[in-house]
């Protein structure tokens, strides 16, 4: 068996143009890409492309910028186009109707290996945890999300080094290879899709993976150093782990904070003191030690390391985080 694939791809940002390229690249046929629509950005307000868009105006590919999914007109033209397979790769939840609508159904690539963290940021959610491993996953579009049979998986270790930032790139380039391989699953008839209810043991915890915001970047100084500078990892560069720098007089200024290593201690002091030598040095205690901040913003300033924001502000022993 040897089927011709005709496909849509549905995706926005930077993580969803590897495997956009290399089906593209490895001569599959893209009727058309699926993107958000453009809208404006930064202080000028200029109009922005999403990345997918970005290379298919690059790449002579057909461009579909609903606003709704559910509008009759998209579906119309979604449905005039007789695809029978659509790839989902970074975009939003699909209605049933768009779902169900290709003969070869609509599968989905997800930064984990389902069905653990399932959700809108795996990436972050898996260093968050102290994961050392991780990897992306192909499967089935279902009415619940990331829910689906699985048709393929790759693993990948996480490096102690690695922040979300350099684990997103990674997953990036191997989500790729990881398609192609699907793809080739599919054109040959040699999927062996696998129900996520079969592999889900009694003794496993599923760990969710949803989307993060403001309040759980917050840094709890009064937590084990491993959990602080696990956080501070998985949300790097962004959005960024924070915490509120109080000043000589008590004024409160947020503080960014993307690079940390961290030491045992017992200090006697209490959670979020700061202990720095005003030049190179700039050490926080915690629960139960102290973490070394090593990249760090101020609210309003650049992304500095510590020494360069040394440079610029003299901590008293007056200041303190909380």
């Amino acid at each position: 068996m040897n089927r011709e694939l005709r496909i849509i791809y549905m995706g926005t940002p930077e993580f969803a143009v590897e495997p956009l390229r290399a089906i593209v690249q490895a001569g599959y046929n893209v009727l058309a890409v699926v993107t958000a629509p453009d809208k404006p950005a930064g202080r000028g307000q200029k109009i922005h492309y999403s990345a997918v868009k970005e290379f298919a105006l690059a790449n002579n590919i057909r461009i579909l910028q609903p606003e709704k999914l559910k509008n009759p007109d998209f579906l119309e033209e979604l449905k005039g186009l007789n695809a029978n397979l659509q790839l989902v790769v970074a975009f939003r939840m699909l209605p049933e109707v768009v779902w169900q609508m290709p003969e070869y159904g609509t599968l989905n690539l997800h930064a984990s290996l389902l069905p653990q963290y399932r959700g809108a940021a795996p990436i972050n959610h898996a260093i968050i945890n102290g994961e050392t491993e991780t990897g992306l996953t192909t499967f089935f579009i279902e009415q619940e999300i990331d829910t689906g049979n699985i048709i393929h998986s790759r693993k990948l270790p996480i490096l102690s080094s690695d922040d979300a930032g350099a684990l997103h790139d990674k997953l990036m380039v191997a989500g790729g290879e990881v398609m192609l391989e699907t793809l080739k699953m599919i054109k040959t008839g040699s999927v062996n899709a696998q129900r996520q209810e079969n592999i889900i043991s009694e003794k496993v915890t599923l760990n969710p993976a949803p989307k993060i915001f403001k309040a759980d970047c917050r840094i709890n100084w009064t937590d084990q150093c491993v959990k602080i500078h696990n956080l501070v990892r998985g949300l790097s560069p962004f959005p960024g782990a924070f915490s509120n720098l109080l000043t000589d007089h008590e004024v409160a200024k947020q503080v960014k904070i993307f690079r940390t290593s961290f030491q045992l201690a017992d200090t006697g002091r209490l959670p979020g003191t700061i202990i720095t030598d005003n030049k190179n040095s700039f050490l926080v205690v915690t629960g139960d030690g102290l973490i070394q901040i090593e990249e760090l913003q101020m609210e309003g300033k650049k992304r500095l390391n510590t020494a360069e924001f040394l440079r610029g502000i003299h901590i008293s022993s007056h200041f303190r985080f909380e």
